[in-house]
């Protein structure tokens, strides 16, 4: 697993031994960057069940501004500071060892709003439906915020518009999908 573009290209980031992640694949994760590279600069992002944090550090390595990333396992959080350290992106990150609605709640305490939230929650526990509905009360997302969804094949996004999201772009991958959906306009 390696940081794909930017100023710390082709640098390996470590993953988390022993605990039940699923790193994304570089070809799935350029792929992914790809369709967000036009609004990666310059913005504020948020990695929701972070893992490594390769997703966030891939952002940030991009030329984001800053990134935070939400994750609740302590190992997963050793390794993300670990990932920053080494790709020296740490002065633009904030780690928050939390549980991701704790976060959100922390995060609205403290007014910041993000340009691009991605999430990859465990699969099919229906997690990302949560995170939705909760991002649809929340200040920390507005009609200018992109969310991005990894998820498996098989979960049904049939449900966002009640959760107050319109699907921008659905990409399916052989095991796997990036859902992009933005605020439905009040």
């Amino acid at each position: 697993m390696r940081v794909i573009a930017g100023k710390a290209r082709r640098l390996q980031l470590k993953s988390i031994e022993g605990l039940a992640t699923r790193p994304t694949q570089d070809r799935t994760k350029e792929t992914l960057f790809n369709m967000l590279q036009p609004s990666i600069e310059g913005a504020v992002f948020l990695d929701l069940f972070s893992g490594s944090g390769a997703i966030g550090i891939e952002a940030l390595s991009r030329y984001a501004r800053e990134a935070y990333f939400v994750e609740n396992q302590r190992k997963a959080c050793d390794c993300i500071k670990e990932n920053l350290v080494h790709t020296k992106l740490m002065d633009q990150a904030h780690i928050l060892a939390k549980d991701v609605m704790a976060a959100i709640s922390w995060l609205e305490d403290r007014g910041i709003v993000f340009d691009i939230i991605f999430m990859d929650p465990p699969y099919d526990k229906e997690l990302e439906k949560d995170v939705l509905y909760r991002l649809d009360e929340s200040s920390i997302c507005n009609k200018d915020t992109l969310v991005v969804v990894e998820a498996s094949l098989a979960t049904d996004f049939s449900y966002v518009e009640s959760a107050g999201f319109t699907i921008l772009k659905e990409k399916c991958y052989k095991s796997n999908k990036h859902v992009i959906l933005e605020r439905t306009a009040e």
